[in-house]
Parts: C-alpha cells; sequence; structure tokens
C-alpha cells in the first residue's frame, strides 16, 4: 500500500511537471507572437515612411527640374540681353567714332587726287583739276564699304562736315587745302581696294575726267578726336 503512495507521489509530481513545462512554453510563445505584432507595426511604420519620403522626393525632385528650367530660360535670356547690350555698346562706338568724339587708329587705305599735270591748249582749266564732286563720290565710296573714319588731308571728316570747291582750292569745314588731295580711309583696306578698283567704278571715272589717282594700303592711318569748336564750325 505504500508502495502505492509512492508510485502515486511520483505519477503527480511529474504531471505537475509536465503542466509548468506546458504552461511556461505556452506563455513564452504568446510573448513571441507579441513581440512578432509590434516588429510588424514598426516595420509597416518603417515602410509607410519610406514610400511617404519617396513620393515627397519625387516632388522636389519635379520641382527641381521646374526651377532649372527656369534659371535655363532666365540664363538665355540674360544672354540675349547681353548680346544687345552688347551691340548696343559697339554701335554707340562706331557712332562716336563717326561723330570723330573718339580717337581712331587702324588699317586702311589712302586715295591722293591731283589735278592732271598736262591740259591742252585751249581748253577749259577746269576740266582738269579736282573738284569737291570728285571728292564726294570717293568719300561716299569708302563709306558705303564699310569706312570707320576718313580724313582729308588731315581734316577729319565728320557727319556734319562740308566741302566746297573754290576753284584750285577745296576747303573742308572751313580749313583750305590746296592739290593733291590726300584722302585717307579706316577700314578693310582689302575691302576699300576692291570697292575703288572696280570695273567702272569710281577709279574709271575719276581718270575719264583726267584726275590723276593713286589708291595704296596703309598699316596704321591715325585721327585725333575732333575739337568741340571744330564740331560747332562745321
Amino acid at each position: 500500500m505504500r508502495g502505492s503512495y509512492v508510485i502515486l507521489s511520483l505519477v503527480l509530481l511529474v504531471l505537475g511537471f509536465l503542466i509548468s513545462y506546458s504552461y511556461q512554453l505556452t506563455k513564452e510563445r504568446n510573448q513571441n507572437r507579441t513581440i512578432s505584432a509590434e516588429q510588424w507595426d514598426k516595420e509597416y511604420e518603417t515602410r509607410s515612411l519610406l514610400i511617404n519620403n519617396e513620393e515627397i522626393n519625387r516632388d522636389l525632385q519635379k520641382e527641381l527640374y521646374a526651377k532649372q528650367e527656369e534659371v535655363k530660360q532666365i540664363e538665355e535670356s540674360l544672354k540675349d540681353q547681353k548680346q544687345v547690350y552688347y551691340n548696343l555698346v559697339e554701335d554707340v562706338e562706331k557712332y562716336r567714332m563717326y561723330v570723330g568724339d573718339l580717337p581712331v587708329v587702324g588699317k586702311g587705305v589712302q586715295v591722293t587726287l591731283e589735278d592732271a599735270s598736262y591740259i591742252p591748249e585751249g581748253d577749259n582749266v577746269n576740266n582738269y583739276i579736282v573738284h569737291e564732286s570728285h571728292i564726294f563720290n570717293v568719300i561716299n565710296e569708302l563709306y558705303i564699304s564699310g569706312a570707320d573714319a576718313i580724313s582729308i588731308n588731315g581734316q577729319r571728316l565728320s557727319s556734319d562736315s562740308y566741302i566746297y570747291c573754290n576753284g584750285p582750292v577745296v576747303t573742308v569745314d572751313g580749313n583750305q587745302f590746296p592739290a593733291p588731295f590726300v584722302i585717307s580711309a579706316i577700314g578693310d583696306p582689302n575691302v576699300l581696294l576692291s570697292a575703288l578698283n572696280i570695273a567702272g567704278g569710281i577709279i574709271d571715272q575719276l581718270a575719264y575726267d583726267h584726275i590723276v589717282v593713286t589708291v595704296e594700303k596703309n598699316e596704321e592711318i591715325k585721327m585725333d578726336p575732333l575739337l568741340q569748336e571744330q564740331k560747332t564750325q562745321s
């Protein structure tokens, strides 16, 4: 009988141990399930933040592209404005050069007009001397061909210059000059020479009028600016 109690005690002890172990195991599993749920919630939250940040980044990227396009358009506009301002400054410099406000140095050509060395007996002398019309024709041809500045016997011309002939003397802006008349022009010498020497052009016309013409290139022509009183006189 006493042996039966011992066996029953052992059975109850083992059963208690099994129940305790089962309870502990179930508790640990429940705890693991709870932790997994928390991790899942955290992972979901992290993924949501990443998705939200990706959307924000896409929006910012679109905004960046739009701003870059605006900057590009502004740069193009400034580039165009810069070119416009550059052209305006260049034009102003040219106009100041034309009116004689600025000194000028450059390559060009020199055209010398002289009266005929031989006048047939009985012919009119006026048909063999240089007149203002001859000088005008040369000057106009030079300006048309791109001359930046022109002078006659060192007298620089302006937009208000006047030239007239009085016998063998030509008056330029109030200053009288006898022949020969040296017309200096600053510009591309090749272009100016080609324009003067064109067949049937100004050189041929001057030769027909018995005017002696000499045309040559000049590597450096200097012209001083016109004084204010010179402009007032002209």
